[in-house]
């Protein structure tokens, strides 16, 4: 039998939220924009460390703060995987905050930091330009290319068991 753990998706509207989870359960991608409403719920049966576990996926509707997001999506929570769109400043402007309101209010849960849309770095924009302590063990992700999205969901995967 699997273990089942749910994972909720946290970030500001607009930063891919909906496209990672798209592309890590349909390896699918597309331009449209679809604003989530409420909250969007996928499945994804993985194995980690020959362990059969089932990945409930929360993706909940973007915030400007973790703080307005419903508390009951957040209830019951195993993981958290906070996005941040690497080219809007105003998205990870906030990083330490927002990670210390999860510390604190939901203690030893795994919180994987994603900077998606790492397709857009460029030669003069590049991931060294979050060399801060935040960013530490952030991932870079691609909602568009696929990079390192299941990367990311298999090793918040692995945090939980």
């Amino acid at each position: 039998m699997a273990t089942v753990k749910k994972i909720v998706l946290l970030g500001h509207f607009g930063v891919g939220k909906t496209s990672l989870v798209r592309r890590y359960i349909d390896s699918a991608f597309s331009e449209d924009y679809l604003v989530t409403v409420g909250v969007h719920v996928k499945k994804k049966d993985v194995v980690v460390n020959d362990e059969p576990v089932t990945l409930i996926i929360w993706d909940i509707e973007g915030n400007n703060s973790i703080e307005k997001a419903r508390s009951s999506y957040l209830l019951g929570s195993q993981g958290f995987i906070y996005v941040f769109d690497v080219s809007r400043q105003e998205t990870y402007e906030d990083i330490n905050s927002e990670m210390n309101f999860l510390a604190k209010n939901h203690e030893n849960i795994p919180v994987c930091l994603v900077g998606n849309k790492s397709d857009l770095f460029t030669e003069d924009f590049t991931k060294e330009f979050f060399k801060d302590k935040e960013f530490e063990n952030c991932y870079f992700t691609s909602a568009k290319t696929g990079e390192n999205v299941e990367d990311m969901f298999l090793d918040l995967a692995k945090r939980t068991l």
